[in-house]
């Protein structure tokens, strides 16, 4: 099975890259993620797109996409969304023949605090997926809290064993629902 992972973050040490690396860690055999950000993807610009085409990054993302069996985002929440370079980047695929459409997707998040783990953004992300026509996992879901200890501050990597566990309770699912395809 192979899946694409994205990070929604930018930051060398984020923390969703980092729930991505530790997804990846728990594959078993059969599976392998490649995770991807979103660095160099221009700003969306339809006059752009009608001087000089589609930017090669974005062709090249949407062709992974494509080729994928599932999608695994993880997304940080700002000012109650998802971060404007991950809509971005979502506008800009939206443009590329549907690598999205029917397209089984997972979304993961983590953030810093006790509130709500990403919740508001990963809603917001599945109302942008159903507009491109991915299938997103319904549950179990993964909303981390309290990265600011749950993960190495200087590398990003996941250091808490109680969420390395929910992780991969969350992984089986997500790999047995993009299998079986219910």
């Amino acid at each position: 099975m192979k899946l694409v992972g994205i990070s929604g973050a930018l930051r060398k040490a984020s923390t969703n890259t980092g729930t991505l690396r530790a997804l990846r860690d728990l594959l078993p055999a059969h599976a392998t993620m490649e995770i991807v950000t979103l660095h160099g993807i221009p700003l969306f610009d339809e006059d752009l797109i009608a001087a000089h085409g589609k930017p090669e990054i974005v062709l090249a993302l949407a062709e992974r996409i494509r080729a994928a069996d599932g999608l695994i985002i993880a997304t940080p929440e700002y000012q109650f969304s998802v971060p404007g370079v991950l809509k971005n980047a979502t506008d800009w695929l939206s443009t590329c023949n549907k690598p999205f459409r029917w397209k089984r997707a997972g979304i993961v998040g983590s953030s810093e605090g006790a509130m709500a783990g990403t919740a508001r953004a990963q809603y917001h992300l599945r109302q942008n997926l159903q507009a491109l026509e991915a299938i997103t996992m319904p549950r179990p879901e993964v909303l981390i809290v309290h990265n600011e200890v749950k993960f190495d501050k200087a590398t990003g990597d996941l250091i808490d064993g109680e969420t390395r566990q929910r992780l991969a309770k969350w992984l089986t699912s997500f790999l047995e629902w993009v299998e079986k395809k219910p």
